[in-house]
């Protein structure tokens, strides 16, 4: 079954990415993994990492249309977050929301 997960994006980075047929986020580097929220998860990831942005992009994710390797795994406080293994394929992104504070 379907399920769409979240990965939040700055304006400018995801600009970077414009022509690109796939996105990655640094953390792949860093942490081997993009991480994602569920949509309940939102506003509590922006308060603890994104506190001093005005202006945010929330990438709507098709998990069924993923090419890389999704895994639903504990991460802050025991929380289970969606973490993609891979480049996230921008046909699996169904739809871009502006977020602003």
């Amino acid at each position: 079954m379907s399920k769409v997960i979240f990965h939040i994006v700055t304006p400018e980075r995801w600009e970077e990415f414009s022509s690109h047929d796939s996105y990655v986020a640094d953390s792949l580097t860093t942490e081997g993994f993009i991480h994602c929220s569920f949509e309940n998860q939102l506003e509590g990831v922006i308060g603890r990492y994104y506190s001093n942005a005005s202006e945010l992009l929330i990438l709507e994710i098709d998990s069924e249309l993923l090419t890389s390797t999704l895994v639903e795994e504990a991460s802050t406080n025991g929380e289970i977050y969606p973490h993609i293994y891979g480049p996230i394929n921008k046909d699996s992104i169904v739809n871009v929301r502006e977020w602003k504070r």
